[in-house]
Parts: structure tokens; C-alpha cells; sequence
């Protein structure tokens, strides 16, 4: 909002432009705090020791008493994509700063929710539940304690027992591996 100083008597020249009131910067002041925030900051690599540069993640094993053939490989691809994508650190097959690997342990579908349909005991949703058992090894960190580590993440999603789950299964696939490359991303370099 910009005010015009009108010339009159007494005025030393017209057009004379001058800020009306506070008003001006409270509306903007949250605006320029947004852009200078989100455009300036990131959480990129905040993690990672500066002598840290490279990565691998060897293909983890299936060793879930279900298999679904393209888990392992589709498990690794996302972890590989979200280290490359989320870091500054480059794949390498040869003398990895950081090593990723483990093993598919379970694959499981469970009922959940039991109601009654048409006076017969039934379930409401079944549910995916996938775990897997990582270890991470840093080749890089002189301190042992943070050196290495091996730990399980599991994540499932509930959905409905109607549904056919071949008909679903790729989908739900995807969410879980999504979170649980998240928790393992943020386990090695956030240690949340």
C-alpha cells in the first residue's frame, strides 16, 4: 500500500511517494521470511561426515517365507535411489565409504479388523507387513561405535479384505518400501 503525498502549499515537489503505515510490512514480512527460509536452507547431507563421498547397497537377499520375485530388487533400487537422490554422495561398486546391505525377513499378510458380514465372522482389512534386517557399515568413521550397526524396520498398510491383493500389491509395495527407506535413510545419516 503506497501513499501519494499530494503537492500543495507548502509541499517542496509533487509525486512525493512515501510508505503508509506499518501495515505494509506486517503483511509482508511473512512472506519474506517463507522465501528466505525455504530458499536458503536445506537438510541435504547434514549428517554425512565431510570425508564421507561415496555409497554402495549390495541386493538385498529375499529370505521371507512368502516371496514376491521383484521385492529384492525393487527394495534396493529404492534405497539405492533415495541415498543418490537425498545426498550428495556418489554409487560406487569399489571401496564404498558406506555400505548398505541385509535381507528381506518378512512378508506377511494378516487378518485384522474382525467383524461379522451377512452373520458370518469375517474381517474388515487384511494387512502387508514388511520387514527388513540392514546393516550399515561406514569404512570411514574412526569411531566404532558409530563404525557399524544392524537393526530391523518393518512398516505395513492395512487394506480392505475385499480387495484382491494381486490387484493391489504393487502399490502397497511401493508405499511401504518408500517408509521404510526413509527410516533406514534417516537411522544412517540423521540418527533419529
Amino acid at each position: 500500500m503506497i501513499c501519494r503525498k499530494e503537492s500543495g502549499v507548502g509541499s517542496q515537489g509533487s509525486g512525493v511517494h512515501k510508505l503508509c503505515s506499518r501495515k505494509y510490512y506486517i503483511l509482508l514480512s511473512p512472506f519474506f521470511i517463507f522465501y528466505v527460509l525455504t530458499s536458503c536452507y536445506t537438510f541435504k547431507s547434514t549428517g554425512i561426515p565431510p570425508n564421507v563421498n561415496t555409497f554402495y547397497v549390495a541386493e538385498f537377499d529375499n529370505n521371507a517365507s512368502n516371496v514376491v520375485p521383484t521385492l529384492s530388487y525393487d527394495f534396493s533400487q529404492a534405497l539405492l535411489d533415495k541415498v543418490l537422490r537425498e545426498s550428495r554422495l556418489t554409487f560406487t561398486e569399489t571401496d564404498p565409504d558406506i555400505e548398505f546391505s541385509g535381507y528381506i525377513s518378512r512378508y506377511q499378510v494378516t487378518s485384522v479388523a474382525p467383524t461379522e458380514r451377512d452373520g458370518l465372522p469375517t474381517t474388515a482389512f487384511n494387512r502387508l507387513d514388511i520387514a527388513v534386517q540392514v546393516e550399515y557399515l561406514n569404512n570411514r568413521e574412526e569411531d566404532a561405535k558409530k563404525q557399524e550397526w544392524s537393526q530391523q524396520f518393518s512398516f505395513y498398510v492395512d487394506y480392505e479384505s475385499t480387495t484382491n491383493l494381486l490387484d493391489i500389491q504393487d502399490d502397497l509395495i511401493t508405499q511401504i518400501n518408500d517408509q521404510l527407506v526413509e527410516d533406514i535413510f534417516n537411522r544412517a545419516f540423521s540418527d533419529w
